[in-house]
């Protein structure tokens, strides 16, 4: 996870739900969010960036629909916790 943030780097603009991802990531860093939370964003955001998984990446038009199914599930279940400080650093991160 120390690496997250520059191995999202090389999705921006080609996959749509990378926001939602960063947003998980400054959610999860924050010491106010629960451990539960934690271990769901942690979970979700190891799982995109992995080069191996359900559905290899770069597989054309299929490569990102597994992990776009994990990071709307976790973003669903963790919603609650991300507040607008967690959605503004993720903004700015795509400055």
């Amino acid at each position: 996870m120390d690496n997250f943030l520059s191995d999202v780097r090389r999705f921006v603009g080609k996959v749509p739900f990378t926001k939602d991802a960063v947003s998980m990531y400054f959610c999860m860093i924050d010491a106010n969010t629960p451990l539960i939370a934690k271990a769901t964003i942690a979970g979700a955001l190891a799982y995109f960036i992995a080069p191996v998984d359900g559905i290899l990446d770069i597989v054309p038009f299929l490569g990102f629909t597994d992990d776009a199914t994990v990071i709307a599930a976790a973003f669903a279940a963790v919603n609650a916790n991300i507040n607008d400080e967690h959605r503004r650093q993720a903004a700015e991160f795509f400055q």
